[in-house]
């Protein structure tokens, strides 16, 4: 279906789409089940439909189910994960403690849904549907060329004003992560929802295949995820009383991401700059303070390298995934929130950016080699290098006079900050690779590799020159 959009009307992006969707096809079969999937992405499992019905037509429970969740899996996934696209903790491990609080949130493919419930109907304990119902068989307009007058005017770009499409009725419009606050939406008019991982994956897609492509789509959903707080549907104010605790502090987990960025840019740059004046931050080791920093370092470490190879992952496939934590923290949720702050001044509108899936060959045959793509000048790189830099620059000048002698470093005081620096410069190796080393379209453009320098020297000169 193509739905007609004009300029002057705000077309709502994917969640416009679905509601004309499902205004087009309760014309031609109004079906009571409505499958959800991206245009990228295909069916792998020819049961999946059968395995949802279960769910929505079981005698005891399946009356109060409004969508059936299905992983959301990659078929262009590295070996190594190279950008930390599988998603395996969410898929594995958070979405199935959410099933245990009244479902997981909707993530917008991969979903089959309830029309009733999707069409903004409220659960009550006397809600049945009769699936023996022969009349619900039967296709609703024979003749097409009344339907395809119907249907044009149900697609029109003016249809949904003064109504309540987009509001309460269909996907819930004015947030980048529309899947997810409909979804909520749904949970808060009284239903529940079910995620279903099978051993077979139901659904494969195509995943973004470059740095910045997965960056700008991190960005996305930590702005839209945060949008949410300041939406009418907030779990913290709406969803009291009306979805578990448990499942609330689930979004609130989400809701929150793009706020991380302040604690992970304070240690990725403090503790650094601290060295090149001798500042301890941490205890030092003969210190019984030292056991807590020490316990959750190697505590969290171990624990995420256990579970990422238990989902079939590699240790190397857990390292590119902690630079991926650490380059989404830095910069993607670090814009997600300053567009936030802007537009609550109103000085930013948020935009919809779709993420691009197609590559040219080089590209992909350097995805394929698992070498970071870079090739293009962008605030996102502008702002990794420069930390990156600021790090190797802080090391470097610490090594220096613990070899010299010279500024008599605190000993064992500073081994947490020299531990982490290094660790920082060790994950940072992909983008020194891209800035010095390599000759290829995919390196660091000079504009970003100049800027970065600069900003970096000038920060590291700045504190150790003041008082």
């Amino acid at each position: 279906m193509a739905r007609e959009k004009r300029p002057q009307y705000h077309h709502n992006y994917k969640a416009g789409a679905i509601n004309s969707l499902l205004r087009v096809s309760s014309m031609i079969s109004n079906a009571k089940i409505i499958l959800i999937l991206d245009c990228d992405m295909y069916s792998n499992h020819s049961q999946s439909m059968r395995d949802a019905l279960c769910f929505f037509m079981d005698e005891e429970k399946g009356q109060e189910i409004a969508f059936v969740q299905f992983p959301q899996n990659f078929e262009n996934i590295s070996k190594d994960d190279l950008y930390g696209n599988a998603i395996a903790v969410v898929m594995e491990v958070e979405l199935h403690g959410a099933d245990g609080y009244g479902g997981p949130l909707f993530i917008g493919t991969c979903c089959f849904h309830r029309r009733d419930a999707l069409c903004g109907k409220k659960f009550s304990g006397e809600y049945k549907i009769d699936w023996s119902d022969q009349n619900e068989r039967k296709v609703l307009k024979a003749n097409l060329h009344e339907l395809e007058i119907e249907s044009k005017a149900l697609a029109r770009c003016t249809y949904e004003e003064n109504t309540l499409w987009g509001k309460e009725i269909g996907a819930i419009y004015g947030c980048l992560v529309e899947d997810v606050i409909t979804g909520l939406w749904i949970q808060l008019q009284g239903w529940k929802s079910v995620y279903y991982n099978p051993p077979r994956k139901a659904f494969f897609g195509i995943a973004p295949t470059t740095l910045l492509h997965t960056l700008v789509q991190q960005k996305r959903w930590a702005e839209g995820d945060l949008q949410i707080l300041f939406s009418k549907y907030r779990p913290t104010c709406y969803g009291h009383g009306k979805i578990s605790l448990g499942l609330l502090m689930g979004y609130w987990h989400y809701n929150y991401l793009a706020i991380t960025c302040l604690p992970t840019l304070y240690y990725s740059i403090i503790p650094s700059l601290c060295l090149l004046k001798g500042i301890p931050l941490f205890p030092k080791m003969s210190s019984s303070w030292f056991i807590p920093f020490a316990y959750v370092i190697l505590g969290e470490s171990t624990s995420s390298l256990i579970e990422g190879l238990i989902f079939g992952g590699t240790i190397q496939g857990w390292w590119n995934g902690l630079r991926m934590w650490l380059y989404m923290r830095i910069s993607s949720y670090l814009f997600a929130l300053i567009d936030i702050v802007l537009k609550f001044f109103g000085l930013s509108d948020s935009s919809f950016i779709v993420t691009t899936k197609i590559i040219k060959d080089e590209v992909s045959q350097r995805y394929k080699k698992e070498v970071m793509e870079f090739g293009t000048s962008s605030p996102f790189f502008t702002v990794l290098a420069t930390l990156a830099l600021l790090n190797l620059f802080c090391l470097l000048a610490t090594l220096k006079e613990l070899v010299l002698g010279e500024g008599g470093l605190a000993g064992e005081k500073m081994v947490l900050q020299v531990l982490l620096c290094g660790f920082l410069v060790l994950i940072n190796f992909p983008i020194y690779h891209g800035l010095f080393l390599r000759k290829d379209k995919g390196r660091l453009p000079s504009s970003n590799t100049i800027k970065s320098i600069a900003l970096a020297l000038s920060a590291c000169i700045l504190f150790k020159i003041l008082n």
